[in-house]
């Protein structure tokens, strides 16, 4: 049985499996209350981040990481085009621009807004990362102006990596979508793959649930 610790970037693997059709438990983590007295999920990950997987023998963190281990041990899958696909390469650009350029410079835009002292929120650090992020948000405004995915025709594991950043930029960074933006994210929160992993996230579908709610 595959088993995936914590949701937070965990939602893009667990839409994944739910994607490819594939069996799995999701373990809940409660960072918030802590995991210092969480053996089993520290067994797993020492360092106490999430998501990890459990799959058989195999252990990893890093949720593109992990995306790549699940298609390459339990593809093939249209989610992810071959090598010699023209689309390979604005999908590979993307899967991993949805994390490295994207989720990870909001985060630091978030802990410094909402955790830093009150003289240290608008600190140089978090104002580099948002300006990052922006760089970054424009390749993708860009590509979905000439394709309905980040891939091309045909929806990808990239859009998962993206989505998901661009959903947590707007929930937890105050960040408004553009109407490309927002039409892509309406296209793909709208699969059947998204919704059931939706259901089975119940910290993610609070958190989508009081984020509508606080920005109306």
């Amino acid at each position: 049985m595959i088993t995936v610790f914590g949701e937070g970037r965990g939602f893009r693997v667990v839409w994944l499996l739910e994607e490819m059709g594939l069996d799995y438990a999701l373990r809940p983590v409660d960072l918030i209350a802590g995991v210092e007295d969480d053996h089993e999920f520290l067994a797993i990950n020492p360092d106490g981040f999430i998501p990890a997987l459990q799959d058989g023998d195999v252990t990893m963190v890093e949720s593109i990481a992990i995306m790549e281990y699940l298609i390459a041990r339990y593809g093939p899958t249209p989610l992810a085009p071959g090598a010699q696909d023209p689309t390979f390469p604005a999908y590979q650009q993307f899967l991993h621009l949805g994390e490295a350029g994207l989720a990870a410079s909001m985060y630091f835009v978030v802990v410094s807004r909402n955790l830093a002292p009150e003289g240290e929120k608008q600190n140089w650090g978090a104002a580099k990362a948002l300006e990052v992020f922006n760089s970054r948000r424009g390749l993708v405004t860009r590509r979905l102006a000439h394709s309905p995915y980040l891939a091309g025709d045909a929806f990808t594991a990239a859009d998962i990596s993206v989505t998901y950043a661009l959903e947590f930029a707007q929930r937890a960074g105050g960040i408004t979508l553009g109407k490309t933006e927002h039409d892509y994210v309406a296209r793909t929160s709208s699969r059947d793959g998204y919704q059931r992993a939706m259901a089975s996230c119940h910290a993610t579908r609070a958190w989508a649930a009081r984020s509508a709610s606080e920005a109306h």
